[in-house]
């Protein structure tokens, strides 16, 4: 049970020590978004790079982006240990997730609330991860989709018949009151921005949605 903070919801002009704040998580979870793919702008390659010199903890980097096949691989290459891209906005996803595992991170795929599982069930192989959206990409903040569960318990199955060490990540909503029916559903690796920014100690809320995804894990 992996918690993953997203620094969507931290203070911009003080990340250096919002990450601080959270050096007991497991991950930084860092949201690019290009104002193309989504709706929403927020920051690109050269604040990563500068993020990566100060982070006390791994970088996994979120790309709502436009042609990820050309701009996803340079982030792993900064050092990223996990670079997600959007099926959705991938063209050649299999060369993609190779090209990324090439430069030493992990490769993920995410799934908007409306893509469905099956049709990509078959990249399994070639990835590390499979980020399920419980929200509609680009804003943080928004209300957590439990719709989303079947297909986060459909990924888990699959993940379960290749074999392999396939994590299941979950983003959008995430929160001490919807963390365990993600952790039921099968998911392993939370994001969560406003439940962990937005609470008086960072670091505790970090503690208490680890020990309630245990909890209740699948």
């Amino acid at each position: 049970m992996q918690i993953s903070p997203s620094i969507l919801s931290a203070d911009f002009a003080n990340l250096e020590s919002e990450l601080a704040a959270i050096s007991n998580a497991d991950w930084a979870h860092v949201d690019v978004m290009d104002a193309h793919f989504v709706p929403n702008l927020t920051l690109g390659l050269p604040i990563v790079e500068s993020l990566l010199r100060v982070s006390p903890i791994p970088i996994d980097c979120h790309l709502m982006i436009d042609d990820p096949d050309r701009w996803a691989p340079p982030y792993a290459e900064a050092g990223a240990k996990s670079v997600t891209f959007h099926i959705e906005a991938a063209k050649d996803p299999v060369t993609l997730a190779r090209d990324i595992r090439a430069q030493g991170a992990r490769a993920s795929m995410a799934l908007k609330p409306d893509t469905p599982f099956a049709a990509y069930e078959e990249l399994l192989p070639e990835l590390d991860m499979v980020l399920v959206m419980t929200v509609e990409p680009g804003f943080g903040g928004q209300s957590f989709m439990a719709d989303q569960m079947p297909k986060v318990e459909q990924v888990r199955r699959a993940v379960r018949k290749h074999g392999g060490d396939i994590w299941v990540q979950v983003d959008g909503g995430v929160s001490a009151r919807t963390i365990e029916q993600c952790a039921e559903a099968g998911a392993d690796v939370f994001v969560a921005g406003s439940a962990v920014y937005g609470a008086d100690d960072a670091a505790g809320a970090v503690d208490e949605l680890r020990e309630l995804a245990q909890r209740h894990a699948h």
